[in-house]
């Protein structure tokens, strides 16, 4: 039996395979080492994976996650598994870039994309990642993800940018006040998380026309400062995520007015991971 865990910041998705077929899946909550602790992730593993299992026991672990790029972001997370799973074999811990890649393309090249809490990219020769422009995070970068949609939303509501009664109908359904959102976005862990709750708004209301063009700016901006440096007129373009499985149309208008094909547009990569390491 091997597991397969895709994380991102907002949940993970765990799931055992055994002769290439998913026997048990299970979701915790997200992980990203660049937040949390060892501690803290360790005792995610123990509280909300382990008692879930019928086994510890695995051949291999394949852990795909946000905040994992980095030599000492990974041992964190390597650490926290092999504190709780007894594993005979390898313990990968790589990005959620790269199980996008894998999910997407499989051991075929292109340029795959992540769209949902967070936003990144890449080109991908059908074995490794060769390109990646760096997303940067919500703050810098990120763009079309569901952390900035939120951060554009709340931007547009408090400064009174929407059309009439919308700021009203915004606070009313998530219960919010201005001094509230300020203090959950610049005080509390995980704004970016939080923003991007916000983001469902968008598509309930995607026929206001102030809310399509909010929408359908931030995807071209990510098409624009991300997709197209890489070589996107010779490659299928791709994508992954909660945002860009819900705004497929928007993101097809995007892509469409920049000269973009777009591939496959799913919302997980795991059943192509489970594919990929079937194989």
């Amino acid at each position: 039996m091997i597991l397969i865990a895709d994380s991102g910041s907002t949940k993970t998705d765990w799931c055992v395979v055994e002769h290439g077929q998913l026997v048990r899946q299970v979701f915790t909550k997200g992980t990203n080492p660049f937040f949390q602790t060892e501690e803290e992730i360790s005792n995610e593993i123990a509280s909300a994976l382990i008692p879930q299992l019928t086994s510890n026991e695995f051949e291999a672990v394949h852990f795909y996650g946000a905040g994992c790029a980095f030599p000492d972001k990974i041992n964190t997370v390597r650490r926290a598994i092999a504190a709780h799973l007894r594993v005979s074999g390898e313990i990968e811990v790589s990005t959620d870039m790269l199980a996008a890649a894998r999910g997407l393309c499989g051991h075929q090249p292109g340029i795959a994309c992540i769209m949902g809490t967070g936003s990144n990219s890449c080109y991908y020769n059908g074995k490794e990642i060769v390109n990646n422009v760096s997303p940067l995070g919500f703050i810098l970068g990120d763009e079309g993800s569901g952390a900035v949609l939120g951060k554009l939303l709340v931007g547009d509501i408090l400064k009174n940018q929407m059309p009439e009664g919308m700021k009203e109908k915004f606070l009313s359904q998530f219960n919010l006040t201005a001094p509230e959102i300020i203090d959950r976005v610049y005080r509390k862990p995980f704004p970016n998380r939080f923003l991007a709750s916000l983001s469902p708004f968008l598509a309930q209301n995607i026929e206001v026309p102030a809310i399509h063009n909010l929408v359908l700016c931030s995807f071209r901006k990510f098409l624009k400062r991300n997709v197209m440096q890489y070589d996107y007129q010779h490659a299928p373009v791709h994508f992954i995520g909660s945002v860009a499985f819900h705004y497929k149309e928007v993101l097809a208008e995007a892509a469409k007015e920049l000269g973009i094909q777009l591939g496959t547009i799913i919302k997980s990569p795991m059943e192509g991971l489970i594919r990929y390491h079937a194989n």
